[in-house]
């Protein structure tokens, strides 16, 4: 095989401009999720209250996916995904309003919640669109030789807009405005802003022809076929299946607010820190990846990355250190951006064009539900078994889930995606 470019998918304009727009919305969105958490934990002090935001955010999610897959592989995709950016604007300037000074002057605690929590709920639906038309639209702009690369830079794009969202999230509550509470409210304001800017950078790319050959096909049948594809396709149903287990009991970050006020003590600034350093890790990681691209052997790999972020979690959860929980969470990143990447990439070259809508939606509902209900997860066993045996309960649950994949599956831990990019190579 030939050498492979690490700059190949930015060769291409319109991936330069998506990967732009994308990056707006992910630093947008990590913000906001981070401020919605520092705010109903200084509303409440209660750890269960965090693992609500999760949950209202996964149930309509969860809920409208497959409809949303098959509206997707129906639809022009980048009027779609400008439709979806538009309506979370509302969203993102309603949570702005809603932690104004003369609301909460005026508004009860309980009213704050309802609203932020209604919020959230309604961005719970606009992501179940979101992830689909992201998906199937950078298929489709660029060519199927480089998938790998462009999986590659894309979600290298989402982490490094994740660590800086996260991380200025934490200190703009600390900086912004004469105390804590006006830091939310104007952080919010940043994010509106950049909502709005990734809209207007999104009509830089052409619109994009339907490639659905079945296009008016009933909706049950075409959300059979979406599952029945992904069902059939060992390769995705495993990667899949390890991913949701291990986010779902490995949502330790979602605890971050309440490591960095009651058992570290090292305020918002200390806590923009702690949830940055996942995502430092997993962006360092994507960028190594660029370069050496993880095709061969990836189902072992992808086993191996697994086991180590759950190795990771326990450490995070036993620290009382401050730099020693955030090395902890750096390592659970890097782990994990291996695991992100291999996933993307076997998506990308397993799934069918006309597809990728309903496939997306199916992965979203495997993966992309378990970080919400993982956030559920550990504020509600935060809860009832206290916040440090909660997180070493669920880094031990990924290591018995990595175990007993590896024995059960051994198809899996063969699976190798050299002859399907070979494959994908030879069309172009």
């Amino acid at each position: 095989m030939a050498k492979k470019d690490p700059y190949a998918a930015l060769r291409y304009k319109e991936f330069n401009l998506f990967i732009l727009v994308r990056f707006a919305l992910v630093f947008a969105w990590s913000m906001q999720f981070i401020i919605i958490e520092w705010q109903v934990y200084a509303l409440t002090k209660d750890p269960l209250y965090i693992g609500l935001i999760g949950l209202m955010e996964i149930i309509p999610a969860l809920g409208m996916a497959l409809f949303a897959g098959h509206i997707v592989d129906q639809k022009e995709k980048r009027n779609l995904l400008a439709l979806c950016i538009a309506l979370f604007s509302i969203i993102s300037f309603g949570l702005f309003w809603i932690t104004s000074p003369s609301v909460f002057e005026t508004w009860s605690t309980k009213q704050i919640l309802y609203c932020i929590y209604a919020l959230v709920f309604f961005g719970g639906l606009l992501r179940s669109f979101f992830g689909p038309t992201i998906f199937s639209l950078v298929a489709l702009i660029v060519p199927k030789k480089i998938y790998p690369n462009a999986a590659t830079w894309n979600s290298s794009t989402w982490q490094m807009a994740r660590v800086l969202g996260v991380t200025f999230a934490g200190f703009s509550i600390g900086w912004l405005g004469e105390n804590e509470q006006m830091g939310v409210h104007w952080s919010l304001c940043i994010v509106f802003g950049l909502v709005m800017f990734s809209l207007i950078m999104l009509y830089q790319i052409k619109r994009k022809p339907i490639l659905n050959p079945n296009i008016g096909e009933p909706v049950v049948e075409s959300l059979k076929e979406g599952v029945s594809f992904v069902f059939k396709t060992k390769a995705i149903l495993g990667a899949l299946t390890l991913d949701m287990i291990s986010v779902l009991f490995g949502g330790a970050i979602a605890l971050a607010a309440v490591f960095a006020t009651d058992i570290l003590k090292v305020g918002p600034e200390g806590f923009g820190i702690l949830v940055a350093a996942p995502n430092i890790g997993s962006f360092l990681t994507m960028l190594v990846t660029a370069y050496i691209p993880i095709v061969k052997k990836a189902g072992i790999k992808l086993l191996v990355a697994v086991f180590g972020f759950g190795l990771s979690i326990i450490a995070f959860g036993l620290s009382t250190v401050f730099w020693l929980s955030v090395a902890a969470l750096f390592f659970s990143g890097v782990f994990d951006g291996v695991s992100m990447v291999i996933r993307q990439t076997i998506l990308q070259l397993k799934t069918p064009d006309h597809m990728r809508g309903r496939v997306s939606s199916v992965n979203s509902m495997f993966v992309g539900s378990s970080n919400e209900l993982g956030a559920f997860e550990s504020g509600l066993t935060a809860k009832l078994m206290g916040t440090v045996t909660a997180v070493v309960f669920g880094g031990t649950m990924t290591l018995i889930t990595v175990i007993t994949t590896g024995l059960v599956s051994p198809s899996f831990r063969k699976l190798d995606l050299t002859k399907d990019l070979e494959e994908h190579e030879k069309e172009d």
